[in-house]
């Protein structure tokens, strides 16, 4: 019971593991058994054919063609003896010397090619002692009566002589009866050899056949349709039913495919739940984030009209409380009321810089094709006042590529920074400003670079940073917004701003924007040229 139990279990384990190279190199040892045994019997075959040929047409045949010539042989002596003994005409002699001749040649012949073979050798033996006989008998004598002259029994010594040669003749067809037996029992068998090869070609053809279709399907069953399987399971899983479970019964390695293939699948399946679960949460943070942005454009609107309405009345009722009561108040007190005015107008200012801080990277409503000359030189415009009262140069080495982006943003980026470069000159060096552009790949990178005080290495991130200062506003004015303003405006771009920190005669500014599509500049009137204005912002510093 536990051998017929097992017996099929461990077969089947042994099959299964066998890879896809051992399958095939079984099946191709297979097909090698299968031609080689084609091979042996066909081989087997032909050499039956090949040794009936050969017995038929390099032994009997010329053995019995030997035969024929030895029995002419002994024909000629018969009939140069008889010759002689009536005519006593010495030519006679002649045949009768030539057939002994040809005789013993022909004996030696038919012995080489038939060997000692039985009844051959025996008949070869009896018609050489049969012709010895006769001419020791018959023939000699007659000859050597001839010549002495005629004798009276002459007549009855030829006739005993021809009735000892008839011995021979019986001899010989006897020889030739057993030739002939041997001939018809070469070609039989040479005939039953070629039926035997037409037969087994026949049927090496049908095992052939039968053999590379049955290899065909074994090959198919236990390599080309696991695979098949796996390719179709996988194509499911590339269409989109992740939840179909891929199992692949078949070679070893094929297994560890399929097995490699649904871990695959499973780890993608945990992975979609959890991308849909995080979507989902996504979806919820948006709707969050929406409110929240909702929310902080109502801000902006109060901060914009209700806020600033109660600063406006707060500096407008402390200069009317300065003109109307100004004599009465002492110097402390306009003090007072110039820090409330003060504080008031800087809280206005700071709420228009947040509100314009804010307003960056909501839509891309307004985004086209930006000349980026013209949009400098309406930065140019808007600061041309303390431009001319400082007699700041500013200088273009390179024309301005054609980017995509909002141009009044970006008009605010070269206002901020040339702006920033103008406020913070050396008082006793005239200032310069250099504005250049190079590609690099698929952005361009621009430099704002300026010989004022400059900006120390450690401050090089602090002054991207909203609100961040680096003078105290006795020195400089400004809310510490400008390069903040610029990062958020150049990362909304998809671009980066950076300083670079080891120029130390000024200030040098770098920030990249993408190539546009077409990368060509303009050839007509930008939009940026209709655009507003846009509100000049704080600096960073």
């Amino acid at each position: 019971m536990s051998d017929t139990a097992t017996g099929p279990a461990s077969r089947k384990r042994w099959f299964s593991r066998l890879s896809v190279q051992n399958w095939v190199h079984l099946i191709l040892a297979g097909f090698v058994l299968v031609v080689c045994g084609c091979l042996v019997v066909g081989g087997l075959v032909l050499a039956r054919i090949s040794d009936g040929t050969t017995e038929l047409v390099d032994r009997i045949q010329p053995a019995r063609s030997a035969a024929f010539q030895l029995q002419n042989a002994l024909l000629d002596q018969e009939t140069g003896v008889r010759g002689y003994a009536l005519s006593g005409d010495k030519t006679f002699l002649e045949p009768y010397e030539a057939g002994k001749r040809d005789e013993q040649q022909r004996i030696a012949r038919v012995r080489a090619l038939l060997g000692d073979e039985q009844p051959f050798s025996g008949d070869l033996d009896r018609i050489a002692s049969a012709s010895a006989r006769w001419r020791s008998r018959h023939a000699e004598p007659l000859i050597a009566a001839a010549r002495r002259g005629p004798a009276a029994d002459s007549a009855s010594r030829i006739l005993e002589s021809k009735q000892e040669f008839d011995v021979l003749r019986s001899l010989y067809g006897t020889q030739q009866r057993h030739l002939d037996a041997a001939r018809d029992r070469a070609r039989a068998e040479l005939n039953d050899a070629r039926v035997i090869r037409d037969r087994a070609m026949i049927a090496l053809v049908l095992v052939f056949v039968l053999s590379v279709v049955s290899l065909s399907i074994l090959f198919n069953r236990v390599v080309a349709r696991p695979l098949s399987v796996l390719a179709i399971g996988s194509g499911k899983v590339r269409a989109g039913a992740f939840r179909h479970r891929i199992e692949v019964h078949g070679p070893s390695d094929v297994r560890a495919v399929a097995a490699a293939v649904e871990d695959m699948r499973s780890r993608l399946v945990l992975e979609l739940e959890e991308a849909q679960e995080r979507e989902s949460l996504l979806a919820q943070q948006t709707d969050e984030l929406r409110r929240s942005n909702s929310e902080l454009e109502q801000f902006a609107y109060v901060a914009s009209h209700d806020l600033q309405e109660p600063l406006r009345k707060v500096a407008s009722f402390c200069q009317l409380l300065e003109k109307r009561y100004g004599e009465e108040l002492d110097p402390r007190g306009k003090q007072y009321i110039d820090f409330a005015v003060d504080g008031a107008k800087r809280m206005q200012v700071l709420i228009n810089d947040l509100l314009t801080f804010s307003r960056v990277g909501r839509v891309h409503d307004s985004w086209n094709s930006v000349d980026l000359d013209r949009s400098m030189d309406r930065a140019a415009a808007n600061l041309a006042l303390s431009i001319e009262e400082t007699g700041t140069t500013l200088v273009r080495e390179t024309p301005l590529p054609q980017v995509i982006g909002d141009p009044t943003t970006l008009t605010m980026v070269w206002q901020n920074l040339i702006g920033n470069a103008v406020k913070f000159r050396r008082p006793e060096v005239p200032c310069v400003i250099t504005v250049s552009c190079v590609r690099e790949e698929d952005e361009w990178r621009f430099t704002v670079q300026d010989n004022g005080i400059g900006i120390a290495p450690e401050f090089s991130e602090k002054v991207f940073v909203i609100f961040q200062r680096l003078h105290s506003r006795e020195d400089y004015d400004g809310t510490g917004i400008g390069l903040a303003l610029c990062r958020k405006i150049i990362e909304f771009h998809g671009g980066r701003i950076w300083l670079d920190s080891e120029y130390r005669e000024g200030a040098r500014i770098h920030f990249s924007l993408p190539v546009s599509p077409d990368g060509a500049r303009p050839t007509a009137a930008d939009p940026a040229a209709t655009s507003p204005d846009p509100d000049p912002s704080g600096d960073a510093q």
